[in-house]
C-alpha cells in the first residue's frame, strides 16, 4: 500500500518533508473457484447500468410509481436522488446495450457514458460505431469521448467498410492525420490488414490503424510494383538494432518518396552493406 506524499511546512527553516509508506502489497493467486467468483461479480459491476435501466423501463412502463407519486420524474427523484433527465438516460443505455448483446458484441460497454452517443443512432449504426470505437481502443472497451468522436464523423460521413475500401498490398499516401500520427501525413504506406472499419498499413517505422478516408489510393503500377520492395528493405535496415542517425533519416526521408532515384539507391546500398544486409 502507497500513501500519497505529505508536506509539512516549517515555519522557520522553509522546508519541506515527504513521508511515503513503501510496504510492499503481496500478489496471491486466486483458486478456480475464486477466479469463477471474481469474473461473475465483475460482469454484475458492467451490468449495474443495464439492470438499471431495464428496472427504471419497468417502473416506468408498468406504472408502479403511481401509489405514492403523480409522474415518473418525481418518484426517480424522491427515491433514487435522479435528476430529470437520468432515468431516462439509464432506460436508453439499457436499449443499446441490449442491441449490442443481441448482436453478438464481445467486448461491451461498463457504464452508460460510454454509449450515450449511439442513442441516436438507428440499432445496425450502433453496432458498427462501437465495433470501430472498440478497434481505436486496441481490443478495450472505448471511452464515451472516442465513441462520441466517431458519432460526429459519422454525421458527416458514412462508416466505410475497410473490405470495401481496398485489399492487403495496396499502396496509399496518407493524408489528414491529427494528433501523434500527423507526422505521417504526404508518407507512403501499404495495407497489411483490413479491420472492420479502418486499414492497418505499414509505414517506414512500423504500423498504424487509419480510416479509409485517410488513404489516397496510388495507381502508377511502377510506382505500386516498387513500394513493397523498399518497404522490405527498410524493414531489413531497422531490424538489425540501433542504427547512426543519418541512417534514420535517410530512412525516413525514403517513407515521402514514392520512388527511388539513382543517388537514393546508391545510399540505401550503401546502408545496407554497412550493416551487412544482403538483398
Amino acid at each position: 500500500m502507497v500513501t500519497e506524499p505529505t508536506e509539512e511546512l516549517d515555519s522557520e527553516t522553509s522546508e519541506t518533508t515527504v513521508t511515503v509508506n513503501t510496504t510492499a502489497t503481496q500478489i496471491e493467486e486466486l483458486t478456480e473457484d475464486e477466479e469463477k467468483e471474481r469474473h461473475r461479480l465483475e460482469l454484475k459491476v458492467e451490468r449495474a447500468f443495464y439492470e438499471a435501466g431495464t428496472a427504471l423501463r419497468q417502473l416506468r412502463d408498468g406504472r408502479f410509481y403511481r401509489s405514492t407519486h403523480k409522474t415518473f420524474e418525481a418518484y426517480c427523484r424522491d427515491r433514487f436522488g435522479f435528476t430529470r433527465r437520468r432515468p431516462y438516460q439509464l432506460i436508453d443505455a439499457a436499449n443499446v446495450m441490449g442491441n449490442l448483446c443481441t448482436n453478438g458484441t464481445q467486448i461491451l460497454p461498463s457504464s452508460e457514458r460510454q454509449i450515450r452517443d449511439l442513442i441516436e443512432l438507428d440499432p445496425k449504426e450502433q453496432c458498427k460505431v462501437w465495433q470501430q470505437a472498440v478497434e481505436q481502443s486496441d481490443g478495450k472497451v472505448p471511452t464515451g469521448r472516442i465513441v462520441k468522436g466517431i458519432v460526429e464523423q459519422l454525421k458527416e460521413k458514412p462508416l466505410i467498410k475497410a473490405s470495401d475500401f481496398c485489399s492487403v498490398g495496396d499502396a496509399f499516401i496518407l493524408t489528414r492525420l491529427e494528433g501523434a500520427e500527423r507526422k505521417y501525413n504526404g508518407c507512403w504506406a501499404i495495407a497489411s490488414d483490413l479491420r472492420d472499419f479502418t486499414v492497418v498499413v505499414d509505414v517506414y517505422d512500423g504500423d498504424i490503424a487509419v480510416r479509409p478516408e485517410n488513404l489516397n489510393p496510388i495507381d502508377l503500377p511502377d510506382v505500386r510494383r516498387q513500394l513493397p520492395q523498399t518497404l522490405k528493405r527498410i524493414k531489413r535496415l531497422r531490424s538489425v538494432g540501433m542504427l547512426d542517425r543519418c541512417a534514420y533519416t535517410h530512412l525516413e526521408a525514403l517513407g515521402r518518396q514514392t520512388y527511388l532515384t539513382d543517388v537514393e539507391e546508391i545510399v540505401l546500398q550503401c546502408l545496407e552493406n554497412h550493416y551487412g544486409i544482403n538483398q
